[in-house]
């Protein structure tokens, strides 16, 4: 089936969630209010419809290919590549200085989940040159943002993200890939990089890779990582293309899913694709981005900006997934209902369990994206606002949820695409169906840019820890508020979503409060639940927004605003808190009263 963007929830998020019209007081944002909002979303939901959705499962069928160094593109990819550059979708949310739009990520985030629920394959690239660009942004000298910023904003060049060697992994302390300085200020860079998604292919008319490697003679271990641009064509000096860099794709891997996604193998500095190898040896040109030995720190930039991207990958495959499953549900006719209210067999949409599923898919998805919007408008305060303690006090939340985003929204996607392949019974797990490519690309999503073991890393040591657990305790606060205002309401609905809000906000602080306060005595202990704090965390903050959401529904529906969907957002929110908000309490007690069992038993019993 073809995608139809859930332009309403989005809106309905933007709105009252993120406030968009709060986000288009930033100095730079005054044209971005609502009705910009609805008019780029409304525009992505058409491109998106018409032109990445129909190729997504032939794409599946007709993966991207590698011969002798070359990497084809699944078929009509090119051609959609194309289009989505010259319509500017690339720039949407990148500074109009380069030739972006500016525009703020509360609504760019909105349109990257429209692209991954399309073709997650075909999302990939521009969400990888997004990264890129971030990190130019940050740490790339003037001259060097001069030569790659505005064709890498207009997508006429695509951008890389090179970290992992085999022998590395995730212990970015290992790499091993050389840089060694040049007498005209640049570096030859040798080594060989892989898990590189989209490292090759003729989509755009230059690849700018961002290699992390380290300089010949610079400490071990991460202070002597250091950040390197390398085009695959190397830029003459009046900004044409000229020889081919010594970067070669070697192979690309045979993966379970996002298979029109190429991930390659690169090898810099073989000699295989140079035609610019001089006297000093085979070598990758590449060009140092900021300082050297501090490669980890701005990669990291890109990297966040990437497990953001890969939060709003779940959310996104999930709504693909959700859609697929309610049109199976209305149309596949098996069985009475229990109820006895239809004559004969009719759709399967009737029975309880099937209806339980779809609301916990759907019920997880609107969760999910609703916490989304929300960190997108702080990271635009964080950003944008001329206040400096604003700006602290949004960095600070945005940097607290990318871990959950990124986390609890894909491993949430796991659940959502597996309950999509059991609505659809044995017909599920048969590949013509099509829903079993969305479990098959969401189980990547756990693991890339972090697995969900390092997101939670993250959350205990830079988030929790850092601060004793003093913004996680505050975020406490701002749930208790919501709490306060649900029960003002008075609403038998919204009365019930405040009391399991209430249980997992307890629960969520009492696992704060082990966190900070075991860390140091018991570190064994705190990071065995490190993954059950994460799932606890990301399930409160969506559910919190949920609650949010309620209240803005009820206010809405009491105005006579599009009663249909308004009334459907409170019986969401509602199923959320009832059927995923009590998980919390048992989470909370695997984590405080559960870590001893985890890591008791003998090794040689394994």
């Amino acid at each position: 089936m073809s995608y139809i963007a859930p332009l309403k929830d989005m809106l309905f998020n933007i709105k009252y969630l993120a406030n968009i019209d709060q986000v288009a007081q930033l100095p730079g944002m005054e044209d971005a209010g609502f009705d910009t909002a609805q008019a780029v979303l409304e525009e992505a939901a058409k491109f998106n419809e018409g032109v990445l959705s129909p190729l997504n499962w032939t794409a599946d069928q007709t993966p991207t290919s590698w011969k002798g160094g070359v990497v084809t593109a699944s078929p009509g990819f090119k051609e959609a590549y194309q289009q989505y550059t010259e319509a500017g979708w690339q720039g949407l949310q990148h500074p109009v200085a380069f030739g972006g739009q500016g525009l703020p990520k509360t609504i760019g985030s909105a349109v990257g989940e429209m692209q991954n629920s399309a073709n997650m394959s075909f999302a990939l690239l521009p969400l990888l040159t997004d990264g890129a660009i971030e990190a130019l942004l940050t740490a790339g000298s003037e001259d060097l943002n001069a030569i790659y910023l505005e064709k890498l904003v207009s997508g006429q060049w695509a951008g890389t993200m090179n970290l992992t060697e085999s022998q590395a992994g995730s212990d970015l302390a290992a790499v091993r890939t050389k840089a060694e300085p040049q007498p005209d200020g640049s570096y030859k860079i040798a080594g060989t990089k892989i898990f590189i998604t989209w490292g090759e292919h003729e989509m755009a008319e230059n690849i700018i890779h961002l290699v992390l490697a380290r300089v010949v003679g610079a400490p071990e271990g991460v202070k002597g990582i250091s950040l390197f641009v390398v085009p695959k064509f190397i830029v003459n000096s009046d900004g044409s293309l000229g020889a081919r860099n010594d970067v070669q794709c070697v192979s690309i891997e045979h993966k379970m899913g996002i298979k029109a996604s190429p991930t390659c193998v690169l090898q810099f500095g073989d000699g295989l694709a140079s035609s610019v190898a001089d006297s000093a040896g085979p070598g990758a040109v590449g060009y140092l981005v900021g300082q050297e030995n501090r490669g980890l720190e701005y990669m990291f930039i890109m990297m966040n900006a990437a497990r953001y991207g890969v939060g709003v990958q779940g959310i996104a495959i999930a709504q693909m997934a959700y859609q697929k499953a309610v049109s199976f549900a209305k149309d596949r006719i098996q069985s009475r209902p229990v109820d006895g209210s239809l004559k004969a067999a009719g759709p399967i949409i009737h029975h309880p369990d099937v209806k339980r599923m779809l609301m916990t898919m759907r019920a997880y998805t609107e969760g999910c994206r609703a916490l989304s919007s929300v960190a997108a408008a702080a990271y635009d305060a964080a950003h944008h606002c001329s206040d400096a303690e604003i700006r602290r006090e949004n960095e600070t939340f945005y940097e607290f949820m990318v871990p959950l985003i990124k986390g609890y929204s894909t491993e949430m996607s796991l659940e959502v695409t597996s309950l999509g392949v059991q609505v659809h019974g044995g017909m599920g797990f048969i590949e013509e169906t099509g829903c079993a490519q969305y479990y098959r690309d969401a189980r990547i999503l756990t693991i890339y840019e972090g697995t969900t073991a390092i997101q939670a890393n993250d959350l205990v040591g830079r988030k929790t820890l850092r601060d004793g657990g003093q913004t996680a305790k505050a975020l406490a606060v701002q749930i208790e508020s919501t709490e306060a205002a649900l029960v003002a309401s008075g609403t038998a609905d919204a009365l019930v979503v405040a009391k399991r809000l209430a249980a997992a906000r307890l629960a969520f602080v009492d696992v704060v409060n082990f966190v900070a306060g075991n860390t140091k005595a018991l570190p064994k202990d705190v990071f065995a639940g490190s993954v059950p704090y994460l799932m606890l965390a990301g399930n409160l903050m969506a559910g919190w927004q949920m609650g949010r959401a309620l209240l803005a529904a009820q206010e809405a529906l009491a105005r006579g605003e599009d009663v249909a969907f308004m009334q459907a957002k409170i019986t969401t929110a509602r199923f959320y808190a009832d059927h995923l908000l009590t998980k919390a309490p048992g989470l909370r007690d695997a984590v405080v009263e559960g870590a001893a069992c985890v890591t008791a038993l003998a090794l040689e019993a394994f």
